[in-house]
C-alpha cells in the first residue's frame, strides 16, 4: 500500500535546480544595443557558447528546456535541449529587459548617450528611468524560475534569458539592491547562473562559465 504522507514528504523535499543560461554571443556588426529587436541571431562565435554549455549540461538530469522568444535565446536553447530529447518551451517572462536605447549605439565617445538630447532618460539611475524596471524584471523572471521549478520538479529545468534579467534575479535573490553598475555584473556569454532547491527552498546559487569569460559591458554581446 502506498505511503501518501510519504510520497508528500518526499515531493517537498526534493531537490530541484533551475539553471537560468545567458545566451550565446550575437551578430551585431554596428555594435547597437538590440534590446526585443527581433532577427538577431548567434554570432559563429556564439553558437560555439551554446554548444560549450550545452556539453556541459549533457550528464545532467534536464527534464524540462525553456527560452525567451528572442531568436538568440532559442538559438542558445537548441543544442542544450536536443541531446535530452526535449523540445525548447517558450516563456515570455524570459525576455530581454525594455530599454529607451533600444536600436541606437551606447558606446562611449560616439554613441547616444553622448548626445544631450537623450540625457533626459538618464535621469533616475536607480529605477532605471531608460527602461524597465529592475523590480518588475525580477519579478517577471522570478515567475519564469517558478513555473521551470514546478515543470522539473525533483530533476533539473534550464531557463535561457539575458544578461540584465538574470543578474536583476540574482541580486533579488541574494537581497541586495537591484540597481548596479553594469561593469560589475557576473553573468558571462553563455555562463550558468544555477538555483538549487530543496523543495520550495533556495538552499544555494552555484555560477559558471563553460564558454569562458566574456566583457559585461561590451554593447551586442
Amino acid at each position: 500500500m502506498t505511503d501518501l504522507s510519504t510520497d508528500r514528504s518526499n515531493a517537498a523535499n526534493a531537490r530541484t535546480i533551475v539553471h537560468l543560461v545567458r545566451h550565446g554571443e550575437v551578430h551585431n556588426p554596428n555594435g547597437i544595443l538590440y534590446g526585443r529587436l527581433p532577427g538577431f541571431k548567434l554570432s559563429e562565435n556564439g553558437q560555439e557558447q551554446a554548444r560549450a554549455v550545452a556539453k556541459a549540461l549533457e550528464g545532467h538530469d534536464i527534464t524540462h528546456v525553456v527560452a525567451s522568444p528572442l531568436l538568440r535565446a532559442q538559438q542558445t536553447a537548441a543544442p542544450i535541449a536536443g541531446p535530452h530529447g526535449l523540445a525548447v518551451a517558450t516563456d515570455e517572462d524570459l525576455l530581454e529587459a525594455e530599454n529607451e536605447f533600444e536600436g541606437l549605439r551606447v558606446s562611449v565617445g560616439d554613441g547616444a548617450l553622448g548626445r544631450p538630447r537623450h540625457w533626459w532618460k538618464l535621469r533616475d539611475p536607480f529605477t532605471p528611468s531608460w527602461g524597465e524596471p529592475y523590480l518588475q524584471i525580477a519579478h517577471r523572471m522570478l515567475a519564469a524560475v517558478n513555473t521551470a521549478r514546478a515543470a522539473a520538479a525533483g530533476h533539473e529545468a534550464v531557463c535561457v534569458s539575458h544578461q540584465l534579467p538574470v543578474w536583476s534575479l540574482r541580486r533579488f535573490l541574494q537581497g541586495q539592491r537591484l540597481w548596479h553598475d553594469p561593469r560589475t555584473r557576473q553573468c558571462s556569454l553563455a555562463s550558468l547562473t544555477s538555483l538549487v532547491y530543496e523543495g520550495d527552498e533556495l538552499i544555494d546559487i552555484v555560477y559558471s562559465e563553460p564558454a569562458g569569460k566574456s566583457d559585461p559591458t561590451v554593447t551586442g554581446a
